[in-house]
């Protein structure tokens, strides 16, 4: 009974310590061998289709001394046609999580188009000029956390 016990406890601590350990996963990246300079030419310049809602805030100015300078949690909902529109990170670094639905992702530094799922969790920094395109049947869920420019 002792040792039980004692493997029980040992396993879960070793299971405690990778996940603890674990760096995050990062899937719906750019296919291996298609990383490169894509210019984006003719990306689309206007949303299409497309719900982008803040459902929350932090200054961050009295959190950690960030001045003029937001976390943000949003909701976005790209519907079949939708498109979020070219755009940049180099002040706003993000995480994107597709929630539902798929999406494709059209990135600067890529050749082909990023395809995104359910659970893919995408970063968004430096360097970094894409656009959306939901070409799907059913509408894709994504929620953002972001680091913004002012309140």
């Amino acid at each position: 009974m002792f040792h039980a016990n004692l493997r029980r406890l040992l396993g879960a601590s070793i299971a405690a310590a990778a996940f603890a350990t674990a760096a995050p996963a990062f899937a719906g990246q750019c296919p291996a061998g298609q990383t490169g300079q894509n210019p984006l030419t003719g990306a689309p310049t206007a949303p299409k289709a497309v719900t982008d809602d803040v459902l929350g805030s932090i200054d961050l100015g009295p959190e950690i001394a960030v001045a003029d300078r937001q976390l943000r949690m949003r909701k976005l909902v790209v519907q079949p046609g939708g498109i979020v529109p070219l755009h940049s990170h180099g002040d706003r670094p993000a995480l994107i999580l597709t929630v539902s639905g798929t999406i494709k992702e059209y990135r600067s530094t890529c050749a082909q188009p990023i395809v995104h799922t359910a659970g893919d969790l995408t970063r968004e920094a430096e360097g970094i000029s894409h656009y959306w395109v939901n070409d799907g049947k059913v509408p894709a869920v994504l929620y953002s956390a972001d680091v913004h420019h002012g309140m």
